[in-house]
């Protein structure tokens, strides 16, 4: 009878054990974190569990890359100065005794710089022609390289011509052109170390001109599935945007993707980010269907101020083809902005006063 109590002891104390190294975190959630968070600001993550002190470690990742971990339970922060504007989805994966459990939250990453809101002084009024579905614009010296789309199926408007073409800018006079197949609806247009680059919307690839002639030299690939925007560069690499609020720099040799940064404003990314033009290390944007410039910081993303140049489509010919403002060109001598709209007949020299 002594060994039989000795044994039942002996193997209830084995269940004991078993059952407590088999323990398993039923349950964690993150401790109480803010919804929105600036760019560079430290995120602190903690973990509750109603296994409390069971927990060996925990790994942390942001958008499925890992970005660290600790022992037990303890504190982990993290600046996010390396994350882009958006959306990010946090995950923990809790270890306990050779089990795991996962933890799932989403946070907001936004700019906090409140724009700065500008104001214009038309300086001169020019003829533009009225048939130019303008996508990109930007001054060569004194002249201006225009690219414009067909503009077919949008609102009442019957098909034109796609082209790339140089413009007289005081007169609106066409110079020289180079139209397109009426297969391809272009996009935005920049010049960078003699040679027009151009997009096209929904062809995914881009083409490269010769600056004197317009005839093309080179057709590149785009580096993924996507539709062809607004185009500018900073003097080495070229920026594009794809209707969304993401724009991207890339290798002008190849047309590779180097990196890209999200458009933001206190209250969210800025989608549908359009023409670019680059001016004094800041990109100035068309933001489709807003009739309006923003400025914003090409390193990340950060919008700094806001131009408002809606009563322009005002003071244009009215007509069933009329569209959206779009087309952006700085000109370095006078230190003033081209800008003019799809479909309009005049083109505004203005003056931002900020």
């Amino acid at each position: 009878m002594k060994n039989h109590k000795y044994l039942t002891f002996f193997t209830l104390s084995l269940l004991f054990v078993a059952c407590k190294d088999d323990k398993k975190i039923e349950k964690i959630e993150f401790s109480t974190l803010k919804q929105t968070y600036a760019l560079k600001e430290d995120l602190t993550l903690q973990l509750k569990s109603d296994a409390g002190n069971e927990i060996d470690s925990v790994q942390y990742f942001i958008n499925d890359k890992k970005i660290g971990s600790v022992k037990a339970n303890a504190l982990f922060t993290y600046n996010l100065s390396n994350v882009k504007y958006g959306s990010q989805n946090i995950k923990a994966i809790a270890y306990s005794k050779g089990k795991t459990n996962e933890a799932t939250t989403k946070i907001d990453v936004l700019s906090h710089v409140q724009p700065a809101f500008y104001t214009y002084t038309i300086v001169n009024t020019y003829p533009h022609d009225i048939k130019a579905y303008t996508q990109g614009l930007e001054f060569y010296g004194d002249i201006l390289i225009e690219s414009t789309g067909n503009g077919e199926g949008i609102g009442t408007r019957t098909k034109g011509k796609s082209s790339i073409r140089k413009v007289n800018a005081k007169t609106g006079e066409v110079v020289k052109i180079n139209e397109l197949d009426d297969a391809i609806f272009a996009e935005g247009s920049t010049v960078l170390n003699n040679k027009i680059y151009q997009l096209t919307y929904l062809n995914n690839e881009a083409y490269v001109y010769n600056l004197e002639s317009l005839q093309k030299e080179k057709t590149f690939p785009y580096f993924q599935k996507m539709q062809g925007w607004g185009l500018t560069n900073d003097g080495t690499n070229l920026y594009m945007t794809d209707g969304s609020d993401r724009v991207y720099k890339i290798n002008p040799t190849d047309f590779s993707l180097i990196d890209y940064i999200v458009v933001s404003i206190p209250k969210g990314t800025v989608a549908a980010v359009n023409e670019l033009e680059w001016v004094n290390g800041e990109i100035y944007a068309n933001f489709y269907g807003q009739d309006s410039i923003g400025i914003f910081s090409p390193t990340d993303g950060t919008v700094t101020a806001v131009l408002d140049l809606s009563d322009l489509k005002s003071k244009v010919t009215q007509h069933p083809d009329l569209d959206v403002l779009n087309g952006i060109a700085y000109n370095k001598k006078t230190g003033t902005f081209f800008v003019t709209g799809k479909n309009w007949d005049k083109m505004f020299e203005i003056k931002i006063n900020k």
